[in-house]
């Protein structure tokens, strides 16, 4: 077939055709078209030619053209597309390196190979752009709830055609056994949208907690218009969730306006998610406040929130715990979800004991540090007093403030204490000097002998060895392992070591051996304001 002798408008008008079926740019149908052509022409011509074909988008003219640019003499290789800036001087005016000739060559016949070989091309360059096409128009609906049809089931995994392609809802996505036939309707979740050789992969899932956000913001016109925001979302799939909600309007009940007249509009959610008991619970900035609301329809008693640690101790009657935690520690662990904190429960029998252990503590380690009386180490405590440091370098009006305490008997306090703590120290900076601990740490700023002390236990012996740390091996914390929050013990974190504060630590270290630069920290510091700024 040659191209002169077939009907031209015919590209122009298969072209249209084919992209109105895929639902694509026509132009790139033509491209495809112009590449396949300059490949057919190649292997007519030579493959290592630049044969260019450019069809017109009016008349559906194809134009072949043969392609060579000039090049240094040194880097000539393709003697085809190539060639010296003297070599062109017989086609060229003055030309320079860079500079291309372009010259029209004749059409070529399209043999039943070269058609075929022409025809993948078409087709592969129509898949690529069909895909591309998928893609941009899911890429954006990542988030959103999709209704679908039920294709096939493969290995647990369901295929779910979305109109204008396919996505998966995996095995561990479904709520509980759900089972689906070809061709039920479903509704799910655009989880993640992902750009892969074999095309866009859909991901869907039914089990997300988005999910549930985005069915109530269907069900309640409220939430959809903003007026109410679901603040968090925690879901054991197919069993019971909790959903935080508050309300931007005071006139606004944000529990009963997701609740519905008669249960009408949580009930429609509920049959969606396959029976899944929903408690809706009213946010609060008050993270203790909120965590009792959490834990509805526990009562609790006491909430202590250790802010650092992003725990929190939860006190309840005796004949609660068992409605607290719940059947197999749901309520608690979706209690736990919701707010973010690890949530520890005890009752009140067991934090009583708690404390009588603490203050037993305390007391023994003041009699043995200052030879005190039980009833004395009693009282310190009593007032508040938890470690020798307070004691020894507290205000003298603080410890005037217990019976039977005169200036002299505070005084005597305070120097028992200091005394105490300076022989501790030097204990232990011949501990760490034995350990092989070196001047260079034991004189750093901001760590104390019995800080070195740790360190060298750890083998951390130099200033060097100091800067090399991480903040969190210092300070310690907490990384979350499958799904579940796990602790990092660090080698400071009985010193009451901080994350800023061990972050400053080796930071400083890092300044004093010439690893940083401190004029960038202060770039740095300033970047970060300006960007807090910006986000106000």
């Amino acid at each position: 077939m040659a191209i002169t002798s077939a009907n031209q408008l015919e590209l122009l008008q298969t072209a249209e055709a084919v992209a109105r079926e895929k639902m694509i740019d026509p132009s790139l149908v033509i491209e495809a078209m112009e590449e396949s052509l300059a490949r057919a022409a190649k292997s007519r011509y030579g493959a290592e030619m630049d044969i260019r074909v450019s069809i017109d988008r009016k008349t559906g003219r194809a134009t072949f053209t043969r392609v060579r640019t000039v090049v240094e003499d040194e880097e000539l290789e393709n003697y085809q597309a190539e060639f010296t800036i003297e070599q062109a001087r017989q086609y060229l005016d003055d030309p320079k390196v860079g500079d291309q000739f372009i010259e029209e060559v004749p059409p070529v016949e399209l043999g039943r190979i070269a058609a075929q070989s022409a025809k993948q091309v078409i087709l592969q360059k129509v898949r690529e752009a069909e895909r591309d096409r998928q893609f941009e128009e899911f890429k954006d609906r990542m988030g959103t709830i999709i209704n679908g049809q039920v294709k096939r089931e493969e290995y647990g995994n369901v295929i779910v055609d979305v109109g204008t392609g396919e996505a998966v809802l995996r095995r561990n996505e479904k709520i509980g056994r759900e089972a689906y036939r070809p061709n039920d309707r479903i509704r799910c979740f655009i989880k993640d949208v992902r750009r892969e050789p074999r095309g866009p992969q859909i991901f869907l899932s039914r089990t997300a907690p988005e999910f549930m956000a985005e069915l109530f913001k269907m069900e309640v016109p409220e939430i959809y218009d903003g007026i109410i925001e679901i603040k968090a979302v925690a879901r054991d799939p197919g069993s019971r969730a909790k959903i935080a909600v508050i309300s931007y309007d005071g006139s606004i009940d944000p529990v009963g306006a997701c609740v519905g007249m008669r249960g009408s509009r949580v009930q429609a959610v509920v049959n969606e998610l396959q029976g899944e008991k929903i408690d809706i619970i009213p946010w609060n900035e008050d993270q203790p406040t909120f965590l009792v609301n959490a834990l509805q329809p526990a009562e609790v008693s006491k909430v202590v929130l250790d802010e650092e640690a992003e725990r929190i101790e939860v006190v309840v009657p005796e004949e609660q715990l068992s409605l607290a935690i719940g059947r197999r520690g749901q309520n608690v662990r979706l209690a736990s979800q919701l707010t973010g904190l690890d949530i520890d429960i005890m009752t009140e029998a067991q934090e009583s004991a708690r404390r009588q252990k603490e203050f037993e503590a305390r007391t023994q380690l003041f009699i043995a540090a200052l030879d005190l009386d039980e009833f004395f180490a009693q009282l310190l405590v009593s007032e508040g007093f938890t470690n020798l440091e307070e004691v020894a370098y507290v205000e003298l009006d603080e410890l005037l403030v217990i019976d039977g305490v005169d200036e002299g008997t505070a005084e005597e306090l305070q120097a028992r204490a200091r005394d105490f703590l300076e022989e501790q120290a030097r204990k232990a900076l011949e501990s760490a000097r034995e350990l092989g601990a070196q001047d260079d740490l034991i004189e750093f700023d901001g760590l104390s002998p019995q800080m070195v002390e740790a360190l060298a236990k750890d083998g951390v012996f130099t200033l060097e060895d100091f800067a090399t740390c991480a903040d969190w091996e210092l300070a310690g914390g907490w990384t979350t392992v499958d799904g579940e929050r796990v602790k990092d013990d660090g080698v400071l974190e009985p010193f009451d070591v901080s994350l800023e504060e061990a972050q400053n630590l080796v930071m400083t270290a890092r300044v004093i051996l010439g690893w940083v630069n401190p004029d960038d920290l202060v770039v740095d510091d300033e970047e970060e304001d300006t960007e807090e700024e910006a986000e106000a």
